[in-house]
């Protein structure tokens, strides 16, 4: 029986509150009865201006999610039933977490949405006021459990923030809610201490109050920012430049490739003797009244083929759309080349496997392509420029659009990728139809420097630094991309990894 029901309906804006418990000990719901309780005692009070929703959940990740789209009309009828009872707009979401059979010692505030969204940064404020300023209980973010306010603490704090935003998964049940435009956070209790459950309905009634006195949603505040502590925060106009500045280096050497692949190639000299009888053509050139000669040679034009780069950009983009249907079937497809020899394996060691593979795939990938294209056509230094050319474009574009909507994710992404600026070929003498040469220490070099930085390999270096099993992380993007809409696994396997992929063909051995 839904709690809801038994509330009074009317044409307010709904507060949600969510209860989240993880452990299944007797008296488990002791907690949940001592908030229902408050609540229920503060319901009868005449100053509540918006209905206040009671959910409990048995599942953390699906359960809100269902029931957040089910209140939209989102949501689909073959995984969810439709509400029978609604009102108006979320105003805001408490989430309540606490797992604990014995007193706590400070609240940790989680606030991470999917996909990089973050809640109005008021709300946050909300609750950081009244439980550090009003109730004296400590607050923590990003598992920082003690944070002395120092430089290194800040940066350290800050630095979570973004792998979690970049990352873009759901943090909490508080998640599922940030997308539909409906501010949301989460109140862990952690640690021993003295704080009680009665401290914390007492910081989630104050809470409520705040909400209760709003007249409209959030809007006043941030909306991007990232926060170095409770209490500081970097804005949007701080950060986002840098950012910009790492997507825009793609587009410069973009701009500078474009300009190499239609001038003319200088010719070397065959001798050091040098022919004075034949005098070199000059043109004249007269601009605003200022006379120069310059070389024929010089301003000449190249005609650019463009068809052949244009389409291998594109190709290379669309197989991106490979790695993105496997890793993203897990119970289905995944792991069908270890499932014939391994048949007791999980999804998520199906997906470790797989992701071991194709990090041993791209090893030589990049060279097998190259080969095959070759023997279709001719791969000239001029085509090759254009080639990375295209590349670079679209790259920074993506991260500059990007930067505007996940700004972790971009700027991660494109520190990753920075090294496909320098690597590439020069212009032949010829105009660019001959074979492109390469050194072979600067192509060795190139090689070894992009294949330690290949999308699997960043990804299975990561979990294992951070003691992270890849295969459960692989699970959870499948998860939150069939559940709650993630979208990061789009920007890695038709993105960067396509971008990486067209770097990797222009430095292999096959060219």
């Amino acid at each position: 029986m839904s709690i809801a029901e038994k509330m009074p309906m009317q044409s307010y804006t709904r507060l949600a509150v969510t209860l989240q418990k993880l452990s299944c000990f007797v008296g488990a719901l002791e907690p949940e009865l001592l908030l229902l309780r408050t609540i229920d005692d503060d319901l009868g009070w005449s100053l509540w201006s918006k209905d206040i929703i009671i959910l409990i959940t048995s599942d953390s990740k699906a359960g809100p999610q269902a029931w957040v789209d089910a209140y939209h009309d989102e949501h689909s009828p073959d995984s969810a039933d439709p509400l029978q009872l609604k009102s108006g707009a979320l105003q805001g979401v408490v989430v309540v977490d606490n797992a604990l059979d014995h007193r706590f010692e400070s609240l940790h505030i989680v606030y991470d949405g999917i996909n990089g969204q973050l809640p109005n940064l008021d709300l946050f404020n909300s609750a950081v006021a009244i439980a550090s300023g009003q109730m004296g209980i400590g607050v923590s973010l990003q598992r920082m459990w003690k944070h002395g306010d120092s430089y290194r603490e800040r940066l350290q704090t800050m630095l979570r923030g973004m792998v979690s935003q970049g990352l873009g998964h759901a943090s909490g049940p508080h998640s599922s809610f940030i997308p539909y435009h409906v501010d949301a956070i989460t109140l862990q209790a952690v640690g021993h201490g003295w704080q009680d459950e009665m401290a914390m309905g007492r910081c989630v009634e104050s809470t409520f109050r705040s909400l209760n006195n709003l007249l409209e949603h959030f809007h006043q505040s941030f909306f991007f920012y990232l926060l170095m502590q409770a209490n500081r925060f970097v804005s949007i106009g701080t950060y986002l430049p840098s950012a910009m500045l790492v997507a825009v280096n793609f587009t410069i050497m973009a701009i500078a490739l474009w300009i190499q692949s239609g001038r003319p190639p200088k010719r070397r000299v065959a001798s050091a003797t040098v022919d004075k009888t034949k005098e070199s053509e000059v043109e004249v050139v007269r601009k605003e009244g200022m006379v120069a000669f310059v070389p024929t040679a010089d301003l000449a034009i190249v005609e650019r083929q463009l068809f052949l780069p244009v389409a291998l950009v594109v190709g290379f983009h669309f197989q991106g759309a490979v790695p993105l249907y496997v890793f993203n079937n897990t119970q289905q497809e995944v792991g069908f080349a270890f499932k014939w020899m391994q048949p007791k394996l999980t999804p998520g060691q199906a997906l470790a496997q797989t992701l071991v593979f194709f990090a041993y795939a791209n090893v030589v990938l990049p060279t097998l392509l190259a080969i095959i294209i070759s023997g279709f056509t001719t791969l000239s230094s001029h085509r090759l420029v254009l080639l990375q050319c295209f590349s670079l474009l679209l790259l920074g574009m993506f991260l500059a659009t990007l930067a505007t909507l996940n700004f972790s994710l971009a700027f991660l992404i494109g520190l990753l990728a920075a090294p496909l600026s320098f690597v590439g070929v020069a212009m032949s003498a010829d105009n660019g139809n001959a074979p492109p040469k390469l050194g072979t220490s600067r192509k060795i070099v190139c090689n070894v420097l992009l294949h330690m930085l290949s999308p699997p390999v960043v990804v299975l270096a990561v979990c294992k630094i951070s003691g992270v099993d890849a295969g459960a992380t692989l699970a959870e993007a499948a998860f939150g991309w069939k559940v709650s809409g993630l979208r990061t696994q789009v920007v890695v396997c038709c993105v960067w990894w396509p971008a990486w992929l067209i770097g990797a063909v222009i430095v292999s051995p096959g060219l």
